[in-house]
């Protein structure tokens, strides 16, 4: 092992430590940055020559293929960036947009005699001792490694992750020159693009260290798993930790079709709204629920079983939110739909989009007028792609900033969109997302939702009925979703201590304006009527009834005696 490897054997990312390498051998670091100028120079160059000759529109197929050629001779730090840059439409016109989705999974592979060595160099056995079996050639090739089919003595078939060879020492020393230039480049950008370039770096180059690390995979992986353990509709390989180390890693074989293979799926008897829904469910729940999500999720990493289930491979690229960044953006999208712009200014200063010192007046107005057909009549049509474009228009007007974290989180879940739209080019996210969000906020499963819940349902001290009507509609539009465990869940949080504030909202609700608001209380009851049946509200109550206090009981009654005296008028 040379000095260099044993410099970052820890395979931990350290900008100051890679910096303080390379400071004292320049020659390595010109060396590279003049392949690199020279490539994009003759790039830049045609670029301007079709400009000149009006040859744009001829040439822009050959300018498109060009540019994956010259980020696949760079490689693997390149590829990873051409592959974030392909799920991003706002950024990067079309056809060049086509030829960088190729760098999810057409690469070229590199020499089987190596990947062979390196299983057997890191195992420290032979590939006879290990497989049974093993394709003789790899199935595929990614930006960090390759795949191979093979089946252990024990029977059962994996897949064998190799990683590519002198992987390290590539990537530290693109990731030295890339952080240079964005240090050099950010102060003559705007403010909002220029103030933390360095730090999107930085981002870029923790996570790609993470992921050349296969054990660190392996447990994503085991994560992950353990996080949808109880949903039947997701599946995550097994990792086979006997033959697994930082540059190989043996899972579980998925027989599936890729998501953006339509005719198979079809072909397969496979529902495409059914995959929607259970990968739109998937990711928000990873968002939302555990704060731990899949970061890159191509069309290669997501595979359409012929069961029916959806399953995940490559767990390289995780992320990880605070649960105080989860309960901002759930508030985020309360406010959303509440139009309410003061608070949702305020929660982009919360989530980094704004810095502290930002004076968000001015900024308002523009929120209004930017989104304020986000949310609405115009739901239907609400997408992450819509959002995303909105906010590159603000961008340069104002002092908004992607922090880099959330550039993980929006890659994520552009990708997903649009997944999802090439399985159905009519989907809405909407259909499938708000659905989602109404079932959590009125589950309130936590004191976090629960206080989100009561954000939604009151605006200026007045209880909002139609949102309530309307959040009710949207989560029944699931057929899943059964009203009853939620009304139980209602009912012993109204008669709970932490309940008294919404209990006092709720009969102040019933009474204000000096009536009372029977109307109100008849829709609902219309629209809730054939999910509560009188036998099954009785044991819903009698069950929400015995855990609570006799205090607790007593403080409810005038609210059903409310109730009694309504359905006595019915």
């Amino acid at each position: 092992m040379n000095r260099y490897s044993l410099t970052f054997q820890s395979r931990r990312y350290n900008p100051e430590a890679i910096a303080q390498y390379f400071r004292y051998r320049p020659w390595r670091v010109l060396w590279r940055a003049i392949k690199i100028i020279w490539l994009f120079a003759g790039f830049v160059l045609g670029l301007k020559w079709d400009d000149w000759l009006n040859q744009e529109w001829k040439n822009r197929e050959k300018r498109a293929t060009q540019l994956r050629e010259i980020l696949t001779r760079l490689g693997p730090t390149f590829i990873k960036v051409g592959q974030a840059l392909s799920t991003r439409p706002d950024l990067v016109r079309k056809d060049f947009l086509e030829e960088l989705i190729k760098l999810q999974d057409q690469l070229p592979p590199f020499d089987n005699a190596i990947a062979f060595n390196i299983i057997e160099t890191e195992l420290e056995r032979s590939i006879e001792e290990i497989y049974s079996e093993i394709s003789p050639e790899p199935l595929a090739a990614a930006s960090l490694g390759q795949v191979y089919r093979a089946r252990l003595h024990t029977g059962e078939e994996v897949a064998v992750k190799v990683q590519r060879p002198n992987l390290l020492p590539t990537i530290t020393l693109d990731l030295y020159l890339m952080r240079w230039m964005a240090a050099w480049l950010s102060p003559w950008l705007p403010l909002n693009l220029g103030h933390n370039l360095t730090l999107i770096v930085d981002e870029f180059g923790y996570k790609l260290f993470e992921e050349i690390d296969y054990l660190n995979e392996g447990r994503n992986a085991e994560k992950f798993a353990t996080n949808f353990r109880d949903d039947p509709s997701v599946k995550v390989p097994a990792i086979y930790w006997r033959y697994t180390n930082m540059r190989v890693l043996t899972l579980e074989w998925i027989n599936g079709f890729k998501l953006n293979d339509t005719e198979r799926i079809k072909a397969a008897g496979l529902e495409t709204d059914t995959l929607i829904e259970i990968g739109v469910t998937a990711g928000l729940r990873q968002l939302l629920e555990y704060g731990f999500f899949h970061a890159d999720p191509h069309p290669g990493n997501l595979f359409a079983m012929p069961d029916g289930r959806m399953a995940y491979i490559d767990f390289g690229m995780m992320d990880q939110m605070e649960e105080n960044t989860k309960e901002t953006l759930v508030s985020a999208v309360v406010h959303l739909i509440n139009k309410d712009y003061i608070e949702l200014a305020k929660d982009f200063v919360k989530l980094g989009f704004l810095t502290p010192e930002t004076d968000i007046v001015p900024i308002i107005p523009a929120l209004e007028s930017v989104l304020g057909d986000v949310i609405g009549e115009s739901v239907q049509d609400f997408n992450f792609k819509t959002i995303t474009d909105k906010f590159s228009e603000l961008m340069y007007d104002y002092p908004f900033r992607i922090p880099a974290k959330f550039a993980l989180i929006i890659r994520s879940l552009v990708t997903q969109e649009g997944l999802a739209l090439s399985l159905n080019p009519n989907f809405k996210i909407v259909e499938v997302a708000y659905p989602y969000i109404a079932r959590r906020l009125l589950t309130g499963e936590s004191p976090e939702m629960r206080r989100r819940l009561i954000e939604v349902l009151f605006k200026d001290g007045k209880f909002q009925w139609q949102r309530l009507e309307n959040m009710i509609a949207i989560a029944r539009s699931d057929d899943n979703f059964d009203l009853l465990p939620t009304a139980q869940l209602g009912l012993q949080f109204l008669l709970s201590e932490e309940g008294q504030f919404l209990r006092r909202q709720v009969l102040i609700a019933l009474t204000e304006d000096d009536r009372l608001h029977t109307e109100e209380v008849r829709r609902l009851w219309n629209l809730v009527k054939d999910d509560l049946k009188p036998s099954r509200l009785f044991n819903v109550a009698l069950g929400a009834l015995t855990e609570l206090s006799t205090d607790g009981v007593a403080a409810l009654l005038p609210s059903f005696a409310t109730l009694a005296a309504f359905q006595e008028r019915e």
